[in-house]
């Protein structure tokens, strides 16, 4: 089968969630299909990004977009109806130059990544076509506004409202609609729902593996630390259950690791002297493998958090919330300690680490339990079979 695949980024290198989706997705696809990747980007393309890209996927494309471009489509923004990141997205040269690839193409089958992408191919009614929704946007910027200043609250509200809107919209110039979990699916505000597919997201369980590195960390977070429902988990970390912990166990330490750290986050190390914020890291595994356990009590977000799922492959026992366990699915089988308030949290880290045969159990739950149910392979090779099933289908017709 012929695909082409439009992403509002270069997914390479794996620094962001929806680069990782992208990269595990094209890695399953390119294994027994012919795929034509085309990547908008507005920075300039990482070192070795299109070698490295090239090396499996049969035709790479990247489409650049104009910085000036995307800050007049913003303007405009406030007098239009589209949500504003879809805008921000939406060029008329990149949009002719991907109609350009599709017509030379003459794809079976095209996959968006993201509302970001969707005004590029909605109309194109000769070719199916798929958008991979991955969260529900409109409500991870809904809870946002309910942490934001008052300024940034109403920019939230209003975002949300858009994108809401958009989601209804957009649903119906696609054949198929995927999300990363149940959870999102249902805050679709669409009639037809219970068709989006949910394909949740992967881990290479070759590559994150358990090791015998040394624990220097208790506690860990790790994540795009320049992505606000992050920076607010990790300062409500740092300023109100870490304290608490420490009142107990004044000696436990957290590593903050991950790409972009804003200004809040690398201050946080000043806090107290047991806390290390790493910034960028060439391999995470490194941040899971240092540490006893991955630490996110996330309030807000959405989709499914991938870095749970990394540090359970690595046998990190995981304490987290229930909006992300939502965001797991297999609540009965998920060998995950969930926490609710920071008392909560506090006492459930320091239970764990006082214990060691219990931690030592988990662990190895863990690990398992990530091989049996969250494997990239498991999750798209799924999807392409059901996807090929219907494309001869709909050819009989």
């Amino acid at each position: 089968m012929k695909m082409v695949v439009l992403l509002s980024r270069i997914p390479y290198p794996l620094e962001k969630g929806d680069k990782l989706r992208a990269y595990h997705m094209l890695r399953e696809l390119s294994s027994n299909h012919e795929i034509t990747l085309c990547c908008l980007h507005d920075t300039e393309a990482p070192a070795g990004a299109y070698e490295h890209l090239a090396s499996f996927i049969h035709r790479v494309e990247f489409i650049p977009l104009v910085k000036w471009r995307q800050y007049t489509q913003l303007l405009a923004g406030v007098f239009l109806d589209l949500p504003f990141q879809v805008l921000y997205f939406k060029q008329k040269k990149a949009m002719r130059k991907v109609h350009a690839i599709i017509k030379q193409v003459k794809p079976d089958h095209i996959l968006c990544q993201l509302l970001r992408t969707s005004e590029y191919v909605k109309t194109l009614y000769q070719y199916p076509k798929t958008i991979d929704f991955q969260d529900a946007l409109s409500a991870g910027y809904l809870r946002r506004s309910q942490k934001a200043n008052w300024l940034t609250a109403w920019a939230f509200r209003e975002e949300a409202e858009r994108l809401l809107r958009y989601e209804q919209v957009i649903f119906d110039y696609f054949d198929k609609q995927l999300m990363i979990s149940e959870q999102d699916k249902q805050l679709i505000n669409h009639s037809q729902r219970h068709k989006i597919e949910v394909v949740p997201n992967g881990v290479d369980t070759r590559f994150f593996t358990p090791d015998d590195t040394t624990k220097s960390f208790d506690l860990v977070f790790a994540g795009n630390m320049g992505y606000a429902p992050n920076i607010e988990c990790v300062k409500r970390i740092v300023h109100q259950i870490l304290p608490i912990i420490h009142a107990k166990r004044p000696s436990v330490s957290l590593l903050i690791a991950g790409a972009e750290p804003s200004k809040e986050v690398r201050a946080l190390h000043r806090v107290d002297r047991h806390i290390h914020v790493s910034g960028w890291m060439d391999d995470i595994r490194m941040a899971y493998r240092s540490s006893k356990v991955l630490f996110a009590p996330m309030t807000i977000g959405s989709g499914m958090q991938n870095k749970i799922l990394e540090a359970m492959s690595c046998g990190l026992p995981c304490i987290t919330s229930h909006l992300v366990m939502r965001g797991i699915g297999h609540d009965a089988k998920a060998p995950i300690i969930i926490g609710e308030s920071d008392q909560d949290f506090a006492d459930r880290a320091i239970e764990l680490l006082d214990n060691a045969e219990r931690y030592q159990r988990i662990a190895a739950a863990s690990r398992l339990f990530v091989s049996e149910h969250f494997t990239w392979q498991q999750q798209w090779q799924l999807w392409m079979s059901e996807m090929e099933k219907s494309t001869a289908k709909s050819t009989v017709d």
